[in-house]
């Protein structure tokens, strides 16, 4: 199969006219997001535009140092922009969540490029680099939901967490609850698009493959495989992300601390 057709800047400029057509709904029906959103496109082109020369760059060196700092930086990324949605105090939350994101892309990279892919070089920039991204990416959103749902549980019904902690004298047992409710609506999504992918959605992935020249078989087979990893990664990041933090944010009696949240 041939190459992904290439897009010219020309074509590219163009495809941004398609904006207009929200642009005028949101005008016409008076829903003042206009802003919002032109900010959001400005970002998202410029973000992309340094990220695309940053890549080449990177992907031509292909140094395991540069590649890890540029994961790294994705990863320090992903915690703070965690720590702003969720209103979180980072001095400390900062060390937890950045010991759960470590841990669950050692494990999902260790499996999928070392055991799946059997790379040479396991820190191959054009796999290392996506691929991590992809698990990180994913992580955020179902992070933000999971323990949004976590400490706002905590901090909000915190006299049924004493009564369970008096009534069962553990702490694990008491916390029980929070946690499950914490997973389940921080994977439920990840859940919904695993049970309709094929169906009612094609993955960017194997989108991304079959443009650039591989057989749908192929493209279907790394969707699988990088959706496992995707889930697997996420659920590793939530589930420690709880557990180290719980670590930090109670006292030596079982309390709650008062400065968990940010004042709103």
């Amino acid at each position: 199969m041939n190459s992904a057709t290439d897009i010219s800047i020309w074509e590219l400029a163009s495809g941004l006219l398609l904006f207009i057509i929200p642009i005028t709904l949101f005008y016409i029906y008076k829903i003042w997001i206009i802003k919002d959103v032109l900010i959001g496109l400005i970002r998202m082109l410029i973000q992309l535009s340094l990220v695309a020369l940053y890549l080449e760059w990177i992907f031509e060196l292909n140094n395991a140092w540069l590649n890890s700092l540029w994961v790294m930086v994705m990863i320090m990324v992903g915690i703070f922009t965690t720590i702003r949605r969720v209103a979180l105090n980072w001095r400390m939350f900062l060390l937890p969540l950045l010991l759960a994101s470590l841990t669950s892309v050692f494990i999902v990279d260790l499996f999928f490029l070392g055991w799946v892919l059997k790379l040479d070089y396991f820190f191959e920039a054009r796999y290392f680099i996506p691929i991590t991204g992809m698990v990180l990416g994913n992580a955020l959103n179902h992070n933000i939901v999971g323990l949004t749902t976590y400490f706002k549980g905590l901090t909000d019904k915190s006299d049924l967490y004493m009564f369970l902690l008096s009534n069962t004298g553990s702490k694990k047992l008491a916390l029980r609850p929070f946690i499950n409710d914490a997973i389940k609506q921080g994977l439920n999504p990840m859940i919904a698009t695993m049970s309709v992918i094929g169906l009612i959605s094609l993955p960017g992935m194997m989108t991304g493959q079959i443009l650039g020249g591989s057989s749908p078989v192929t493209a279907i087979k790394y969707q699988i495989m990088i959706m496992i990893a995707i889930f697997v990664g996420c659920t590793i990041n939530l589930f420690l992300s709880i557990l180290f933090s719980n670590r930090f944010i109670f006292d030596a009696y079982s309390n709650l601390k008062a400065n968990i949240l940010k004042k709103m």
